[in-house]
């Protein structure tokens, strides 16, 4: 074993260099490295990553592949005569046409680029998968705007519609592929919520707030810019729909939300980045945003009607006067968002409809809410699809203390390559392999020790809850230990991570922000912040995966 620590220590010596070498190689030689790989904890959806790649689950979000409305051709799925060959031939696809012209083709559903160019009959042709055996194709495009390897969110784009390839005119070939074999996409996406019936789908990019302005604390990550960028790893997705039972909702039409308690929605929103008509939707069934000021029968007070037990536990300072006032229209908005994203309303469309359910609890107040949520607009929700159980809203889980670290040799590998990458730029959702996202950073460095994890900073944090890792307090990180700190998403929700460099110094290696690209920086004052967590990954294998149940 001293014989490996020393070569260790060589590696880290013409890797490191300098002034960092001795501390870094004291702390790294310190744990015994441990032969045995034990088999990952793989979690549910499209952010996560099973060994041989790819999303995992396949059974995220849909929408249809436009961004505007469109028809769908006669020329379907099955038997077709061919226009051009002008002979019956098995038609693998749907063909979609947008109005009023051509326009902008969208990723069905999260996943990542396996094929973005020309390919014969099929003209300039983008191939995604979304795991689980499932993937979706898009001919004849005009151009293509990804490239192969890019993971892609719901409703981002790849191109333009086009007529590229063996085509008669400007239209879209859509397929959908199971384990390689076209399957009809009319019924798959009636099936998956998203059915082709010629009605543009709400937009899946969230809009632009004083966040995405850029008015965030230097050194932070930080939100889309623009409309075009879909947020880290381009995760997002929609509010559900209302379903059944309703109850309220059926018979109190939405009012309309006065200007002085929107500014409030809409401030508190984008401080826990979160839409703010699921909080007009709440306002109004709970008071009418504010029409109604007497408490509730059960005690409620307030605007957003908190019970004075919650508003213990929940309570914020919305308006920053010093103190969370119950009846304070600014505080209660501010505690209804903050109750709302430690309730898991991020972790998906079930998460929604739970943090609605915790809110109060009957089926048919979410459904209410949901329902005047989309009266007022409805809107995307900045979050992860992955489903690893813990959740990052629950600051208290541990993972597993008894998984063995990495071994030295891999985590010496794993920072090599990280070193490697150094004063590479940083986009926000890029995937590599010459512009990084903080969690594309750390996933790629992961993978080159053989390790699959999810893609964005919270869901590999709830991966590693899940018991791929356990948390480490300050003080006893060692290199590759992974940091992970409250950002561009709100306080109360994981949004940036980094990987431990030199625990002395606590320096970190890592996609900073825009500014500050990829190198070397600190975690010197992450216990300042709302949320600080240190996690190390086990000394995991991807040849064996057991799935979660």
């Amino acid at each position: 074993m001293a014989m490996v620590k020393l070569t260790i220590a060589a590696i880290l010596a013409s890797l490191i260099g300098g002034p960092l070498l001795a501390a870094l190689v004291l702390t790294t030689v310190t744990a015994p490295a441990v032969g045995v790989h034990l088999a990952t904890v793989a979690c549910n959806g499209p952010g996560s990553t099973p060994a041989g790649g790819g999303p995992a689950g396949g059974a995220g979000q849909w929408q249809a592949p436009f961004e505007q409305a469109y028809t769908v051709s006669k020329r379907g799925f099955g038997r077709q005569f061919h226009p051009i060959h002008l002979e019956w031939r098995t038609h693998t696809g749907q063909d979609l046409v947008s109005l009023p012209g051509p326009g902008p083709v969208v990723a069905a559903s999260a996943g990542t680029i396996t094929r973005a160019r020309n390919a014969g009959a099929y003209g300039n042709v983008v191939d995604i998968d979304h795991g689980g055996g499932l993937s979706t194709r898009y001919a004849h495009l005009a151009s293509i705007t990804v490239t192969v390897g890019t993971q892609v969110s719901t409703g981002q784009r790849l191109g333009v519609e086009g007529s590229t390839g063996t085509s008669t005119g400007n239209h879209l070939h859509f397929e959908v592929l199971r384990n390689g074999t076209a399957i009809d996409p009319v019924a798959f996406m009636r099936e998956h919520g998203a059915p082709l019936d010629g009605s543009a789908p709400p937009p899946q990019v969230p809009p632009s707030n004083t966040l995405a302005a850029g008015l965030v604390p230097p050194g932070t990550e930080t939100p889309p810019a623009a409309a075009g960028d879909a947020g880290e790893g381009g995760v997002g997705f929609g509010l559900p729909p209302a379903g059944q039972p309703r109850k309220a909702s059926l018979v109190n039409a939405p009012v309309p939300v006065p200007a002085d308690v929107e500014a409030l929605y809409r401030a508190a929103a984008d401080r826990y980045q979160i839409p703010w008509t699921v909080l007009a939707g709440i306002g109004m069934a709970e008071t009418a945003h504010g029409r109604l000021t007497a408490n509730s029968s059960a005690g409620a007070q307030g605007l957003m009607q908190f019970m004075p037990a919650t508003w213990t536990a929940m309570g914020v300072d919305g308006d920053q006067d010093g103190r969370a006032d119950i009846t304070n229209d600014a505080d209660s908005v501010h505690s209804a968002a903050h109750y709302l994203t430690v309730s898991g309303l991020t972790e998906g469309p079930d998460g929604v409809r739970a943090a609605l359910f915790a809110y109060n609890r009957a089926d048919w107040y979410v459904n209410d809410v949901l329902s005047y949520a989309h009266a007022y607009g409805g809107g995307t929700v900045l979050g992860d699809l992955t489903d690893c159980g813990p959740g990052t809203t629950n600051p208290a889980a541990l993972g597993n203390p008894l998984l063995p670290p990495i071994d030295d040799e891999r985590v010496v590998a794993m920072l090599t390559w990280a070193q490697a990458q150094v004063g590479e730029p940083y986009v926000f959702g890029a995937g590599g392999p010459d512009a990084w996202d903080c969690s594309s950073f750390t996933q790629t460095a992961l993978a080159q020790i053989g390790i699959s994890a999810p893609r964005t900073a919270a869901a590999q944090r709830d991966w590693l809850a899940a018991g791929n890792g356990h948390r480490v307090q300050l003080g006893q990180e060692r290199p590759g230990d992974l940091v992970f700190w409250d950002s561009y998403l709100g306080p109360d929700r994981i949004g940036h991570v980094m990987l431990v460099l030199d625990p002395a110094t606590r320096s970190t290696i890592e996609a900073r922000d825009r500014r500050s690209g990829t190198g070397t920086f600190s975690y010197a004052d992450g216990p300042e912040r709302n949320r600080f967590e240190i996690w190390r990954v086990g000394n995991l294998s991807d040849g064996a995966t057991l799935a979660r149940t």
